[in-house]
């Protein structure tokens, strides 16, 4: 049997992407009905792009994988984690993590790719 997820009033749940053997943070990323369902059929991780509006698959373009290992939902049912092995880094700017930064601006991680040759 399946929960079921609040999808809030946007259709949207948000998502923590964490390495499945590290279990470092790499990303928060926003998910439909859709997108977790693909995520689920294809053991990729699928999300949904506030900005673009639109489905993608991570790493479609740059290469840059999420194997999902695992899906946890939150006490709640209004959040989900996705245990993850990524292949490259999870930001699109290039770093490991997304949160490659303190909030002085200090950078804590080290890029792993060039952007702008994985998304040319």
């Amino acid at each position: 049997m399946d929960l079921d997820l609040d999808f809030g009033d946007d259709g949207l749940v948000p998502v923590v992407a964490q390495d499945a053997d590290s279990d470092e943070v790499l990303m928060l990323a926003y998910a439909t009905r859709e997108a977790v369902a693909l995520t689920r059929e294809t053991g990729r991780a699928h999300y949904y792009s506030r900005s673009r509006d639109e489905l993608w698959e991570k790493g479609a373009t740059s290469g840059h994988t999420q194997a999902v290992a695992a899906v946890r939902v939150d006490c709640d049912g209004d959040a989900l984690l996705y245990r993850v092995r990524q292949t490259g880094g999870a930001c699109h700017t290039g770093f490991r993590s997304c949160f490659y930064r303190t909030l002085g601006g200090e950078t804590v991680g080290d890029r792993v790719f060039d952007p702008d040759e994985a998304y040319e």
